[in-house]
Order: C-alpha cells, then structure tokens, then sequence
C-alpha cells in the first residue's frame, strides 16, 4: 500500500529549480551578450568576464564568512554579475565594474538575506550606485567596431566616443535608420544595444515559461503610447537604452516583481510612465534603471492590494463569512 505523506503547504510544486531558471536566463541573454562582445571588443569581454567573476566571488566569500550554506551551484551570481557587465559600458574601468557586482552581491543580495530575501534587483542597484558615483567613467560609450586607443590595457583607457540615442532625441537631433537602431549600431551599454538579440531572448523565456508577458509587454506598451503622446518618436524610444533590457531580464526578477497577474500588468505599467517621464522631463535621458528600481520599492503593495483576500474569516476556530 503506498504511505500518505502529510506536510505543510504548498503542496502543489513546480518542477523547476533555482538553477533550471537561472540556466534559462542565461541563455537568453547569451545573444546580447555575444553582439556586445562583438561589437565592442576585447573590452567588452573583460568587463563581463570581471563582473561575473565578482558576483561569484563576492557570494562564495560571503558565505563563507558568515557560515552560510554555500550555494553558488544555483547560478543566480552569475546572472547577477551578467546583468551588471551589459548594463555598463564596454570602457567601464574594470575596478568600476568589479564594485558594481560585489554591491549587487554583497549589499543589494546577501545582506538582506540572500535569494529571495532582496529587495530589489541586485543588478540594478549595483548599477545604479556606481553610475552615480562614476558618472564620467561610466558614460565613456564605444562605437561599435570602434577600438579604444590602446586595446592592449585595460577598459579603463580613452575610447572614440559617440553619442547614444536618446540625447539625440531629446536634442531632435537627425535620427539613424531604424534598422541600424534595431541591430544595435550604435554607442550604448554592452548589453542594450542590439534590440533583435534582446527580443530573441525574451521570446525564448515566454516561450519556456521562465518569466510572464504581462510586465515586459504592458512596460514596453506603456513606454510607446505615452512616448507618442507626448511628442516623441514612440519606435525610437523603445528601442533605445536599457528599455528592452530592463523590460525583459530585471523588471521581471521573481523576487522583486508582483505575483499576480493584475499586479504585474500595474508594475509595468508603472515603470513605462516613470521610464517616460524622466527621458523627456528629466536631466538624465534614462530611467529604466530608477523605475524598475521604485516599482520594486511598491511591489509588497501592489502584491497586498491584488491578492485574492480569503471570503471566510477564521475567529476562534470557528469559519464565519465575511459580510
């Protein structure tokens, strides 16, 4: 006779793992990788290299320390280090880029206790403080298939320099064709660049079920209908900056996003106004980064408000209806 086994919920569980999602993302940011690296050269490979290298580092050192289990087998560093590398240029000095991660790791990760516990992208965060910080070292941008002056040092050297696309909107500057925007030719982080490779790899993550279209799909909506009302080149913006990036592989992180599906749809939403606002009103011509970021701030809300509330209250033991 086959034993009924009695535990606590959740019963029902998924057969996906920690490390079959991280495996997922991974992949799907493999295309974007490699045309970074491509297109931006042996500096574009040091500061993935070094960024994931410092995540994975930063996490087992940790862990260490502390007397945690170590569980860099689940790969979610290596993702974290991945995201921080293509949201950075590929003149990035590499101790910039080595701060970036173990920020991510350390302080956005860990020290709120680890996966699942954070809260917001580490990625972002890391991102964000040494944008902040480094602002002239980090805006540096290659053109694609351009070569800083000495390739032979470090990402840290002098680079030919072109102008990204949004301050070229924002200036109503002559815009290239849309086809050289949609494969990227032009100066942008490692990893926002080509917006064909992005979409490859968000259609093979809705396609495995790894992340939901709500957000991506009601983030980028958002961002072209209130782009267009107010008066800009809705195509152009988004496929310009980090928007794909961000709407596809941060936005989305199950830990740092609504559960619902109501909520994801209001999260996304959220970010696509904010995104807008702070490109055409604000000083900084991007803000995925600073909207996703303040989404997460919001995500226990937006959870709390969409949830299903239970019809019956339990007073005593005894199950009365809730009038």
């Amino acid at each position: 006779m086959e034993k009924l086994t009695v535990s606590a919920a959740p019963h029902i569980k998924s057969g996906n793992s920690t490390t079959k999602v991280m495996l997922a993302v991974i992949l799907a940011l493999l295309p974007t990788t490699v045309v970074g690296c491509v297109y931006f050269g042996i500096n574009a490979v040091l500061v993935v290299v070094t960024g994931v290298v410092t995540a994975v580092v930063c996490e087992w050192a940790y862990q260490k320390i502390m007397h945690h289990k170590v569980k860099i087998k689940d790969l979610s560093a290596v993702v974290t280090g991945l995201l921080v590398a293509l949201n950075l240029t590929a003149t990035t000095p590499l101790w910039i880029v080595a701060l970036a991660s173990a920020i991510a790791i350390i302080i956005a990760k860990q020290l709120f206790g680890g996966l699942g516990y954070n809260f917001a992208n580490p990625a972002l965060v890391g991102r964000i403080v040494v944008t902040l910080c480094f602002t002239g070292e980090t805006s540096n941008y290659l053109l694609p298939f351009e070569k800083a002056v000495d390739a032979s040092a470090s990402a840290s050297v002098d680079a030919v320099s072109g102008a990204t696309l949004l301050p070229m909107i924002n200036a109503g500057e002559q815009l290239p064709e849309i086809w050289r925007v949609f494969l990227g030719l032009q100066g942008g982080t490692i990893g926002e660049v080509c917006s064909f490779a992005l979409i490859v790899g968000g259609i093979y993550l809705m396609a495995t079920k790894t992340i939901s279209k709500e957000i991506p799909l009601s983030y980028i909506a958002t961002t072209f209908v209130l782009t267009a009302l107010l008066g800009h080149n809705p195509v152009y913006s988004i496929l310009s900056g980090g928007l794909m990036l961000g709407a596809i592989f941060m936005a989305t992180d199950y830990v740092t996003s609504p559960m619902t599906k109501r909520g994801k749809i209001i999260f996304g939403i959220g970010c696509g106004v904010i995104t807008a606002l702070i490109r055409i009103y604000g000083s900084n011509p991007e803000g995925v980064s600073y909207a996703i970021l303040f989404m997460n701030v919001l995500t226990p809300l937006i959870n709390s408000a969409t949830m299903k509330k239970s019809k019956f209250a339990y007073h005593g033991g005894k199950k009365e209806a809730k009038k």
